[in-house]
């Protein structure tokens, strides 16, 4: 009887060890967590990559300039040949016409006859903002080159006896490295003209008003019969008063039927007072909410 006790204990004790958990197992490993995903590599976005990329890749850039260039050229063929000719604003033109006055053309420089694209393409690369610093060095640099159709028209016009002015808001400290840049890349220079009329230029008995070329303009045109104005802005033509998107086309309206036949516009996507004129000319403004203002202006229907 006791053995066979002993062998029933001894059965129920295996049995339970069978059940019973190992003392020595791990517990089971916590799900891992996934890995964190990485940021995107490469610059941080960039609101002028779109515009400088265009204008250094795009084919339809490089034929825009050119037929620009091109009926400009046949354009001055005519004027020439019309004493009663003139391109100057209005408000310009205070000289009354008389066939004493020389004829010219007034050309912008940056993004009009010169190619600075480098430099913005830098500050894209750098992710900077454009500075005075940096924008004295790229011109110093003397290295922009001649945009399509500038050149063959620019050459065509001084052929012709008609004298060339570069009208800039480059700085006047700019003047010489300017000057060498034009020379180097082709452009005709007249001798004895100070066709090279930079930001800061005096104009005796007109009030500069800021950065606009108006005074700059009435001071060629004193002088000669302005057949002729090519630029990138509308400040290249008239001055605006009122930087924001409906002044800007106020100040062009009177003047609208000129756009193709006297005064000619260059695309820049790149830069310029259209810009500003969406978040109320205010550089300090921060990226952020210049992009916002940029975004708001938008017309998606």
């Amino acid at each position: 009887m006791r053995t066979a006790l002993v062998r029933i204990a001894l059965c129920m004790a295996l049995a339970g060890c069978a059940n019973a958990p190992e003392k020595h197992a791990a517990p089971p490993a916590p799900m891992a967590a996934p890995a964190p995903v990485p940021p995107p590599s490469g610059p941080e976005p960039n609101d002028n990559l779109n515009a400088v990329a265009w204008t250094q890749t795009a084919i339809e850039h490089d034929l825009v300039y050119r037929e620009v260039f091109r009926v400009a050229g046949e354009k001055l063929r005519i004027a020439l040949k019309d004493a009663h000719w003139d391109a100057l604003s209005k408000s310009e033109r205070k000289q009354p016409l008389s066939p004493k006055l020389k004829p010219a053309v007034i050309l912008d420089i940056d993004e009009t006859v010169l190619d600075n694209s480098p430099y913005q393409a830098r500050l894209i690369e750098q992710r900077k903002e454009f500075d005075e610093y940096s924008w004295s060095d790229w011109c110093r640099e003397k290295r922009a080159k001649a945009l399509p159709g500038a050149l063959a028209f620019a050459e065509d016009a001084a052929k012709r006896g008609v004298i060339v002015f570069y009208l800039s808001n480059r700085a006047q400290d700019l003047n010489e490295a300017t000057l060498q840049n034009l020379r180097s890349e082709g452009f005709p220079i007249a001798e004895n003209e100070p066709v090279f009329l930079g930001l800061g230029t005096a104009v005796e008995g007109c009030e500069q008003n800021g950065t606009e070329k108006g005074c700059r303009r009435e001071l060629i045109g004193r002088t000669h019969r302005v057949l002729m104005q090519l630029g990138d802005q509308i400040g290249d033509f008239v001055d605006v008063l009122s930087n924001t998107p409906d002044g800007r086309r106020e100040a062009m309206e009177p003047y609208s039927g000129w756009i193709g036949e006297r005064w000619f516009v260059l695309p820049n996507p790149t830069y310029g007072s259209w810009e500003p004129s969406l978040f109320n000319n205010d550089w300090t403004w921060p990226a952020g909410l210049r992009r916002k203002a940029k975004v708001e202006s938008l017309r998606p229907e």
